[in-house]
């Protein structure tokens, strides 16, 4: 009696660790046409998402999985492979703030503050997807991270409709336990997009990159405006009334 409990206990753990592989592995087999590692071969988008990650361990030891992210977008935006770069990531407290952290590493590094846009409710995986989507009016873009976490982004892309692809950044080594943990993250996804149908925890209104310029009737369509002719259309800000430096997604 106890023995045949005991075997079924088996059989069933057994065929619940095979599913689990089988899933994981079936999402990266879905998602590799669109991860690149060679930045070369990365086709140019307009945006690229930062995925968020805690800049240090609890040790106060450098979280390498940041370097390896903050170094991917640097290089992805010096290359002319991005125009703009999504910071997207934890703010849930005040004294930790994910998308505020990556954005002082990378103007310390010399990118532009202009080019760079705040996210700070990407608090799981699938809100900053599906945010970029919703909130940031960008449907073609390309994640940053490490090849793992890729494949789970762009599995919830893809689910959701969005053309996203993946520049893989490299890993540390000795990731074991972190590609276990993926397992399990994966198979929350799985239930969040088919079982629970969740949404984003915040969307709110949206904030377009970068923000579209509205031309007034009766301006030239063609040849197209220039640059300078549309600083003169523009109606400029009243002095003391200037708001550029209270935009959210700038900070």
């Amino acid at each position: 009696m106890w023995k045949r409990l005991i075997y079924s206990l088996i059989i069933i753990a057994g065929v619940l660790l095979l599913t689990a592989i089988g899933l994981d592995r079936w999402i990266s087999w879905k998602t590799a046409p669109y991860i690149y590692e060679d930045l070369q071969l990365l086709p140019h988008r307009q945006v690229g998402v930062v995925l968020g990650t805690a800049k240090y361990y609890r040790a106060g030891v450098i979280n390498q999985y940041y370097l390896y992210r903050i170094q991917g977008a640097l290089n992805v935006y010096n290359s002319g492979k991005a125009n703009y770069l999504l910071l997207s990531g934890d703010n849930a407290l005040q004294s930790y703030n994910e998308p505020v952290t990556m954005r002082r590493d990378l103007i310390a590094h010399g990118m532009p503050a202009g080019d760079i846009v705040l996210d700070y409710a990407g608090f799981r995986t699938l809100d900053s997807i599906i945010r970029t989507r919703k909130v940031f009016d960008t449907n073609d873009f390309t994640i940053i991270t490490q090849r793992f976490h890729c494949e789970r982004a762009l599995f919830i892309a893809m689910r959701m409709g969005i053309q996203a692809q993946c520049f893989a950044v490299p890993s540390p080594k000795n990731m074991f336990s972190v590609r276990l943990r993926e397992i399990g993250a994966r198979l929350g996804a799985l239930s969040d997009l088919y079982l629970m149908k969740r949404e984003p925890r915040f969307l709110g209104p949206q904030i377009p990159i970068p923000a579209p310029h509205e031309i007034p009737e009766g301006t030239q369509g063609y040849p197209a405006v220039s640059p300078e002719q549309l600083l003169e259309i523009q109606p400029r800000p009243e002095p003391g009334n200037d708001t550029s430096e209270r935009l959210p997604d700038l900070r």
